[in-house]
């Protein structure tokens, strides 16, 4: 067990559950659900947030309505895994509007990406003149989802 989650009781793993399913609820309806008046409620909220186990808010984004249905899983090997290669690896990353998700892994490969594009063409297009000009990608391999199988945005006790 995380000794960080030591400090939470059940009242604060039913705040952060609630937050997660509905970012938007109020604190009245909150409060309500885990058994709390909305001040105390409040307050637990506030400690959560200063502690860190609640790292923001934000709508999830339906990447298909905006007109990106086509997400490639990429695996990247650099040609050296040394600080300097890594560090520039993922500014260049960071300048990609197409990657959403980048993962700096063990294994085989060195990171791996999720790309968010409208379509095969547009990936080949990322890949050809983008990603594939990062300088120190030494291989590359790719990957496309079929359908997403679960979807759960942090694991909760």
């Amino acid at each position: 067990m995380d000794p960080c989650s030591m400090n939470l009781d059940q009242i604060d793993y039913k705040i952060l559950k609630e937050l997660q399913d509905d970012a938007r609820i109020s604190h009245q309806e909150l409060s309500d659900k885990v058994g709390l008046s909305a001040s105390p409620c409040a307050r637990r909220i506030r400690k959560l947030e200063a502690e860190g186990y609640i790292t923001g808010y934000g709508a999830q984004i339906e990447e298909a309505k905006m007109g990106f249905g086509f997400s490639v899983f990429v695996s990247v090997r650099l040609d050296q895994q040394v600080d300097g290669r890594l560090v520039e690896f993922e500014k260049e990353v960071r300048l990609c509007p197409e990657i959403v998700e980048c993962w700096l892994m063990t294994g085989s490969f060195d990171y791996l990406l999720r790309l968010s594009v409208e379509s095969l063409d547009d990936f080949e297009r990322f890949l050809t003149r983008r990603l594939t000009k990062i300088p120190g990608v030494a291989s590359i391999e790719s990957s496309v989802p079929i359908r997403r199988v679960k979807h759960q945005p942090a694991r909760i006790r």
